[in-house]
């Protein structure tokens, strides 16, 4: 899709079709990139180091891709997820590059010590991922991949309480897409 994108080609047709749904990222540097474990989560978006010394047009972005996942202690490739739910999981990590790229270097560093920190401020930042998702059209992939989350007998239901703890429910996301189209037809 962009010089601008670093994607491993096992994961590319997928990585590009949730790129396409956020033109604004086309000129955005943005690495994807495979890591052993993640805590707590299967991606993760975040500005690289050397962002918080570069202006906010020249920033930096990776987005870690956890190798594995767990679904009741037994361990499964990331890759294997199937193909609109890793979209939607991708949609969602670039709902927040969206969200960071306009902050300043201060505005970022202070949100990653919420993070770190505030229960609330998680709730905030993941469900402001989900409407970016859903801002730009990417519902189905998000409902498919809550979907996989929430109706799967075979993971935990201490990770399904956290999605729906962080996280917009279907319901909410409904809401969101009902408002969109009537701004449209307007």
């Amino acid at each position: 899709m962009s010089k601008h994108h670093i994607i491993p080609i096992t994961i590319k047709e997928k990585v590009e079709t949730g790129l396409n749904y956020y033109p604004e990222l086309k000129n955005i540097y943005i690495e994807f990139k495979f890591k052993k474990n993640i805590k707590k989560s299967t991606m993760q978006a975040r500005p690289t180091f050397d962002s918080f010394f570069r202006s906010k047009k020249n920033r930096k972005f990776v987005i870690l891709i956890s190798e594995k996942f767990k679904i009741s202690d037994k361990e499964f490739s990331t890759r294997d997820i199937p193909k609109d739910v890793f979209i939607g999981w991708i949609g969602h990590e670039l709902g927040h590059i969206m969200d960071y790229k306009e902050r300043s270097r201060f505005n970022l560093i202070w949100f990653g010590l919420k993070y770190l920190f505030s229960d609330n401020h998680i709730v905030a930042a993941e469900r402001a991922a989900d409407r970016f998702a859903v801002q730009h059209k990417m519902e189905l992939y998000i409902l498919k991949t809550k979907n996989f989350i929430l109706n799967n007998a075979a993971i935990t239901q201490a990770y399904k309480n956290r999605i729906k703890k962080y996280y917009l429910s279907p319901e909410e996301i409904m809401v969101l897409v009902e408002n969109r189209n009537k701004l449209e037809e307007k």
